[in-house]
């Protein structure tokens, strides 16, 4: 038996699970586990609507394919917050000196804004045929 590759939602799940159970012990550890759960979540999201599309834009990095979603999605405001919480959320994934890590509000927002655009993705990949 194989394990399926977890979906977005999945991700987004275990990052919500983790903004749940954050105690005082736990501090540092979940800020940066639930960032990287979100992230990945989002880069999973845009490269399933790539591949519904039939663009082979996986291979890009994935600021290249933010701002191509601009022109996919149109919805230049999505897309500007998409590549701002990607920002952010990379900023979070990464411990630097002096550095304090996201508080449970930011990442509530930025799960959010994630869950947001999966959502519009997954709706533009089902409404979608393949480019030949």
């Amino acid at each position: 038996m194989t394990a399926s590759a977890p979906t977005p939602a999945d991700l987004l799940g275990h990052a919500r699970g983790l903004l749940g159970r954050a105690t005082p012990e736990t501090r540092g550890l979940w800020p940066r586990a639930a960032a990287l759960l979100a992230r990945q979540a989002l880069e999973q999201a845009v490269d399933e609507y790539w591949r519904s599309r039939g663009l082979k834009l996986g291979e890009c990095s994935t600021t290249s394919q933010l701002l191509c979603l601009t022109e996919y999605m149109k919805d230049d405001e999505l897309a500007a917050q998409s590549h701002h919480v990607w920002a952010s959320l990379s900023r979070a994934c990464h411990h630097h000196p002096y550095d304090l890590a996201p508080t449970a509000s930011e990442l509530e927002r930025w799960v959010g804004s994630v869950t947001a655009l999966a959502t519009r993705l997954d709706a533009g990949s089902r409404g979608s045929r393949a480019v030949s």
